[in-house]
């Protein structure tokens, strides 16, 4: 797997400003290369703050969005259009904003969905999904990018250091008990978020700072684990990196 680079900017407002920069150029050259791209999306602050730049930058009309498949790393299992729900946030500050095919839209089960309240067959639905979108018998689709946010204990999606999802090696599980509220959620499993070509690890904030440290210098945390197939990136803030050693190489 690819080694980890780090990219550090002064302040939030400039590391979602760079990061939407950086995630059109990705689509754009994915689309040049494969004549689509997939890109997979992240919850939080940082998260919606990129998602409102790009949809700000007038280089966003040139990707093909009608050619663009939307995955999500978790989600918290939530009735449909819940505002604490991810797929809600990112709608909102940008996907109901470019045209998007609805049909390559792939939001993660709701518990007011099919399955209802049992997540462990909304997680089920969601890897028969990602199955029947892979290539061939592949059990995944190839992601350009998969996005985390890091939380304060090194958690990326909904695995969170020391619970039992951490094991788990199916393409998605469910999460019962999770130390941040809500309790129950979906989320990739970590055998699935390293096949992806790029994990881009954001975090913003001076509470993020000892998680960043500890997961570079590879500590057992799941956000240590999160590693792209070609690349890994951690994009930080100021804040983020001030407990790095050696000041964070750009």
């Amino acid at each position: 797997m690819s080694e980890a680079s780090v990219a550090v900017h002064a302040d939030a407002d400039l590391l979602a400003q760079a990061v939407a920069a950086r995630l059109l150029v990705k689509l754009l050259d994915a689309q040049a290369d494969r004549g689509q791209a997939a890109v997979v999306l992240t919850g939080g602050r940082i998260a919606a703050a990129v998602y409102r730049a790009v949809a700000a930058l007038p280089a966003r009309d040139a990707v093909d969005w009608s050619r663009v498949d939307v995955w999500w790393g978790d989600e918290r299992f939530l009735p449909a259009g819940d505002p604490d729900r991810n797929e809600t946030q990112a709608r909102a500050a940008l996907l109901d904003q470019v045209p998007l095919d609805p049909a390559r839209v792939h939001p993660m089960p709701a518990s007011d969905g099919p399955d209802g309240d049992d997540p462990e067959a909304a997680a089920a639905r969601y890897a028969a999904e990602l199955a029947a979108a892979g290539p061939g018998d592949a059990a995944l689709p190839r992601f350009d990018v998969l996005m985390l946010g890091v939380g304060e204990d090194g958690h990326v999606a909904s695995i969170f250091p020391g619970h039992p999802v951490g094991d788990a090696t199916g393409p998605v599980a469910a999460v019962r008990d999770s130390p941040k509220p809500p309790p129950t959620r979906t989320t990739l499993t970590l055998p699935t978020i390293v096949t992806a070509a790029e994990v881009w690890l954001v975090a913003s904030g001076a509470d993020k700072a000892t998680a960043v440290r500890e997961s570079l210098a590879g500590a057992p945390l799941p956000a240590a684990a999160a590693r792209g197939t070609a690349r890994t990136r951690w994009l930080l803030d100021r804040p983020a990196a001030a407990s790095v050693q050696g000041g964070a190489p750009s």
